[in-house]
């Protein structure tokens, strides 16, 4: 005799619930806000006592997402949205209206070949195979927008290969550029969850010429490995001059604030296999 089977669950679930709630008949009680299921309701999610509940979704939900997609580990490119790509130097340059822009377009003009750089080293991480159960490596993930951000999503891309993009909510304009997965493609209200999520897969982080946006997440990746928070992983910086210019990581050694192995964190690079292999080096692995 065949025994039963129960039923998975006895409740119903909370698709169907919501579309049950949006079928009530139209009443004083049920216009009020407060009929409203709570996941329901925006205005109550957005309250400034929901913070907490907003922390967790916006950590959970790119979580989810990414495990969902079967992205193991990642690899990070964090970069200016400044700098042009080398098609684009140019016209950057023949916009300026005076000499000191001028001279700003040629600075940038000068670090367009980074573009380059990047989608090639994006390229190259991205020929890492599929483990046996599927699972990606070494995915390209970047802040999802333009100069630096495009280049490394682009890398992957034309590589037919799944790319991801953390784009964030500015008061102007931001978009994510059109090489980034849009099954992969995120957006974020707090910087706090954005840079977790750019740290919980990555295996390899490579650092261009950027500004205050860029400091933000290298320094903070030096500081959780520096304080043992994080096991130490590829740091590889593009533009030693550039970084030397605006940085002086030497004086901080003979300042004493930092020691001098902490430098020993830093990997400068130029180019982009030479990059890779760096990589491939720090974890022992064969040629990809």
């Amino acid at each position: 005799m065949t025994k039963p089977m129960p039923p998975s669950r006895i409740f119903p679930t909370s698709k169907i619930d919501a579309t049950s709630a949006k079928l009530v008949p139209s009443t004083p009680q049920t216009e009020s806000n407060s009929y409203k299921l709570a996941f329901q309701d925006p205005e109550f999610l957005l309250r400034e006592d929901l913070r907490p509940v907003r922390f967790q979704l916006e950590l959970l939900k790119p979580e989810l997402l990414l495990e969902e997609a079967k992205i193991a580990s990642t690899m990070v490119f964090y970069g200016s949205a400044r700098i042009p790509s080398p098609d684009a130097a140019d016209a950057l340059i023949e916009a300026a209206t005076n000499d000191e822009q001028r001279a700003v377009a040629e600075r940038l003009k000068a670090k367009s070949h980074y573009y380059d750089v990047a989608r090639e080293l994006a390229r190259l991480a991205s020929c890492v195979d599929r483990t046996a159960d599927g699972r990606h490596n070494f995915v390209v993930c970047s802040g999802g927008g333009p100069s630096i951000m495009e280049a490394a999503n682009r890398g992957a891309a034309e590589s037919d290969r799944p790319t991801i993009g953390l784009n964030i909510v500015l008061p102007h304009e931001q978009l994510p550029n059109p090489y980034v997965t849009p099954e992969l493609s995120f957006q974020f209200h707090y910087f706090a969850l954005r840079k977790m999520h750019f740290l919980l897969r990555a295996r390899a982080v490579a650092v261009f010429p950027g500004g205050y946006g860029t400091f933000d997440e290298m320094f903070e990746l030096l500081t959780l490995i520096q304080t043992g928070k994080v096991r130490p992983l590829p740091i590889i910086l593009f533009g030693k001059d550039f970084w030397n210019r605006v940085i002086d990581f030497q004086a901080l050694v003979d300042e004493g604030v930092i020691s001098p192995h902490d430098l020993d964190l830093i990997h400068w690079c130029e180019d982009a296999q030479e990059a890779w292999d760096y990589v491939c080096r720090f974890y022992d692995c064969k040629d990809v």
